[in-house]
């Protein structure tokens, strides 16, 4: 018998480390091969660490809030299929502990949400995280309310949302009460007003922005395009498009099938810088920003974008816009990205100045299709008709782009865009 030491795996070449959220086995519990033991999250998803081997837990390393580094040992397991030859603390260890010394300070929620998790009855069936558990004590819900919630987390566990929509059913005049696991509720301050704390994912995010500016060097180019050929090629096959292949046709993979031309035409724009060298990347992998219920938002991937037709676009922009706002997202559908594309004209806006992905070195922000008076050129002079276009905003790193190619970048997207065959067939 030997030990397994469960580390956490690396998630993506910008992501450094994780948030352990909540411990899903306790020590001494038997563990199943394959088996999720810890949930972590990142600024870009929340996710499950299983265990390779099967056995029994014998040690945690962390605690809640705690944040670990991608290698470092999250759990220790004594397994039978492991041989402590082959795999030993050392050896898992040394590569952590040349990189940093890390002091790991422990939350002051442990212990509430520990008090919390006594305090309900141990005949629920199913798991509960702290903070579900937390948000049921708070809204004095049964056990019997508990267990009929219909749960949309790994396995059917009831997440925060599922919670939330719950209770929100029961009063459709409560608001969201849970800013993250720290903070249950907002705090008075009088008549001043309130004190909100960010979520977990918010911080993050805003983190990740903040370094993003500190990082690059942002500098804009705007383009107006004339989509109307585009927009009346879609009115005309969407129907027939979705007869045949079950996918509704947005203009999302009609825009990022623009984008990966520009990058063929400019692969500079698919970089990422590495010190004082430029790092070229051989495949096209899209992010596209996605918004969330919550407010926040998350960036998942089209691996190999340049490899599919506009039918797997499709297919690959639904799914994951699916799979993102019903939190089933994997870590892998967030890693990878060179290059990313947000359509801010989802939410009505003309256009965006985006903050770069980092490490890619571009973003393009897409605003809203509008009508809009325009001269148009004609061999018998020219005249003013109605239009459908929109603002093109890319935002680009002007340490190693410049000017003159990121905005011919934006053009060469426009252009694809103008140029729109009405006979394309897909």
């Amino acid at each position: 018998m030997g030990k397994y030491f469960l580390k956490l795996p690396k998630m993506g070449e910008s992501v450094a480390e994780a948030t352990l959220i909540t411990w899903l086995k306790e020590v001494g519990d038997i563990i199943d091969a394959d088996e999720s033991i810890v949930e972590i999250a990142t600024d870009k998803v929340d996710s499950d660490v299983p265990s390779e081997f099967s056995g029994k837990l014998i040690e945690k390393r962390f605690n809640i809030d705690d944040t670990i580094k991608v290698g470092e040992v999250i759990a220790v397991i004594e397994s039978d299929d492991v041989k402590n030859e082959n795999i030993t603390e050392d050896l898992v260890e040394t590569k952590t502990i040349v990189e940093s010394s890390i002091v790991h300070e422990t939350s002051n929620l442990f212990d509430k949400a520990e008090s919390v998790i006594n305090s309900i009855p141990t005949e629920i069936k199913r798991f509960y995280s702290p903070l579900v558990k937390s948000i049921a004590k708070k809204e004095n819900l049964s056990n019997e309310e508990l267990e009929n919630i219909f749960g949309t987390g790994k396995d059917k566990r009831v997440t925060k949302k599922d919670i939330l929509k719950y209770l929100n059913s029961k009063n459709p005049f409560i608001s969201e009460p849970i800013s993250d696991s720290k903070k249950s509720y907002t705090e008075d301050v009088g008549s001043t007003g309130q004190l909100i704390e960010m979520s977990r994912m918010g911080k993050l995010i805003a983190n990740h922005m903040v370094e993003s500016k500190k990082t690059s060097a942002h500098v804009q180019s705007f383009v107006e395009v004339d989509v109307t050929n585009l927009w009346e090629w879609r009115e005309k096959i969407k129907k027939s498009f979705f007869n045949q292949t079950q996918e509704k046709l947005t203009f999302t993979p009609l825009f990022i099938l623009a984008v990966i031309k520009a990058l063929r035409d400019f692969p500079i724009l698919n970089s990422s810088l590495q010190g004082e060298s430029i790092f070229q990347k051989r495949n096209i992998n899209i992010g596209m920003a996605t918004s969330l219920s919550d407010g926040n938002l998350i960036v998942p991937v089209i691996k190999n974008a340049d490899h599919l037709n506009l039918i797997g676009l499709t297919k690959a922009v639904n799914d994951l816009s699916y799979r993102a706002r019903n939190n089933q997202l994997l870590p892998e559908d967030v890693q990878d990205g060179t290059y990313t594309v947000t359509n801010v004209g989802n939410f009505g806006s003309i256009m965006g100045t985006p903050i770069i992905n980092q490490p890619q070195v571009g973003i393009l922000a897409i605003g809203v299709i509008r009508k809009m008076p325009s001269v148009i050129e004609t061999s018998k002079g020219d005249y003013i008709g109605i239009r459908k276009k929109l603002i093109l905003s890319h935002s680009y790193d002007h340490r190693i782009i410049n000017g003159a190619v990121g905005g011919q970048f934006a053009k060469n997207i426009a252009n694809y865009l103008e140029q729109w065959d009405l006979n394309f067939s897909f």
